[in-house]
């Protein structure tokens, strides 16, 4: 028997939701916090008798109309099998401590947002070392965009069994969505807040964008020799004009498509023969001799500054396009 003035609150709580029944006892259950529901079930493993007045009692202290049913007996199993109809098995594993000991959260701020704010190379890297199935499930809740930069830093072969699970993904139960999304939060969210050093590198890397080459080389160098950490990091990160000899075919015809032919002449003028040659062989031949005719016609009158500003537009037109996906920088594919 269980006094009424010996009963915590959980216990009060857990007899009155005993007392309704599963059919509404399971409605409301979808309100409760998950550490409200733990109370809830170490509350009702303490309760065994209620007599029917001390019940009526705690539905009055409630300020409720639950005063149905006669005296409660073994309230742990009854809760047990209500909670049991009423949660998935995931959600009930994960609710009285099971497996890894992650506890589903609805309420806590969607993952997603946050995971998009990370460097692409950190999430796939996490990937890397999830079930391809998890990894599919990931990325298909991440926006197309910064899905696709993220899929691009993952091995070949992993990223084509990812795509693979992705197109043969079906609705996914809300409780293994969840529970993804703890596993996010516990290993990638939560050491990101701790020492998250991507946007630092972010900011040195479009400082040293804005540079030339030879100066970019020159502040590399004294980064290397006062022993700057991340530096291959920010390498990754830079792009320059020059450096369009280097990028694929592919990518170069993509970077140019949009560029108009005014800016692509002043960025070639008194460029070497093999970087004209590689941005030339990447436009259409009309677009092609409308440039060699004005090239060829000296660059007298032009501003050097001007040229740079050209090559620079065009270096952060390249880095934009990388960012969204749209193509593959050097340094990317040489990771692939």
């Amino acid at each position: 028997m269980s006094p009424l003035s010996t009963l915590t609150r959980p216990q009060k709580a857990a007899a009155i939701l005993v007392a309704m029944g599963k059919p509404s006892a399971s409605r409301l259950l979808k309100f409760f916090k998950q550490e409200e529901l733990k109370e809830l079930i170490e509350g009702a493993r303490l309760l065994k008798t209620i007599p029917q007045a001390d019940l009526e009692r705690i539905v009055a202290e409630f300020e409720d109309e639950f005063t149905e049913g006669a005296g409660l007996l073994d309230s742990a199993d009854e809760m047990d099998q209500i909670l049991n109809e009423s949660l998935s098995p995931e959600a009930m594993n994960a609710l009285m401590g099971g497996g890894d000991g992650t506890v589903l959260n609805e309420y806590a701020p969607p993952v997603w947002p946050q995971l998009e704010k990370l460097d692409p190379a950190r999430v796939g890297a996490f990937l890397g070392n999830e079930h391809p199935q998890t990894a599919a499930l990931i990325v298909s809740n991440l926006a197309p965009t910064y899905a696709a930069s993220v899929v691009l830093t993952v091995e070949k072969p992993v990223r084509s069994e990812i795509i693979k699970r992705m197109m043969e993904l079906t609705t996914v139960p809300e409780a293994a969505t969840r529970l993804v999304e703890n596993q996010i939060r516990t290993h990638v969210l939560n050491g990101a807040t701790q020492k998250d050093t991507t946007a630092g590198q972010a900011r040195v890397a479009s400082v040293l964008n804005e540079l030339d080459k030879s100066q970019l080389e020159e502040v590399m160098s004294g980064l290397e020799e006062v022993g700057a950490s991340g530096l291959e990091a920010i390498r990754a990160r830079l792009f320059s004009f020059e450096d369009i000899v280097d990028m694929s075919q592919k990518a170069r015809v993509a970077l140019f498509d949009g560029l108009s032919t005014e800016l692509i002449t002043l960025a070639l003028r008194g460029t070497a023969l093999p970087l004209a040659e590689a941005v030339l062989s990447s436009i259409g031949a009309r677009s092609r001799r409308m440039i060699e005719s004005e090239l060829g016609q000296g660059s007298e009158g032009v501003q050097s500054a001007d040229i740079l500003r050209a090559r620079r537009s065009i270096a952060s037109t390249a880095l934009r396009m990388a960012k969204d996906g749209l193509l593959e920088l050097p340094s990317t594919q040489n990771a692939a």
